[in-house]
């Protein structure tokens, strides 16, 4: 599971976020998770980025898990069994994108 990470701390600059991954042939999207919503055993033809904007989010790949952080971003390979779960005990807004064209 390959990741980029912000400054520990650093507010998520979504702005920001959602030019750089346009730029380099993603969509951008936005999920609210109320705690406990869980997406689960998901495969997608293309790539895809996620990244948690606020809270708790636990993101499986291939059956190997682990806790994303704000201004994480997690790249998850075409065809991969993935599913992401909000863990907190608040609400999750986390961005996603799928590579286009």
């Amino acid at each position: 599971m390959a990741s980029r990470s912000a400054p520990s701390g650093t507010p998520v600059d979504r702005e920001q976020v959602e030019r750089d991954w346009k730029a380099r042939g993603f969509s951008r999207g936005l999920f609210t998770d109320p705690p406990g919503r869980c997406w689960e055993d998901y495969v997608h033809s293309v790539d895809e980025l996620l990244m948690v904007l606020e809270g708790e989010v636990e993101i499986e790949i291939s059956g190997v898990a682990r806790i994303a952080r704000p201004g994480e971003e997690i790249f998850i390979p075409a065809r991969a069994l993935h599913s992401v779960r909000n863990r907190g005990r608040t609400t999750s807004r986390w961005l996603y994108g799928y590579k286009e064209g």
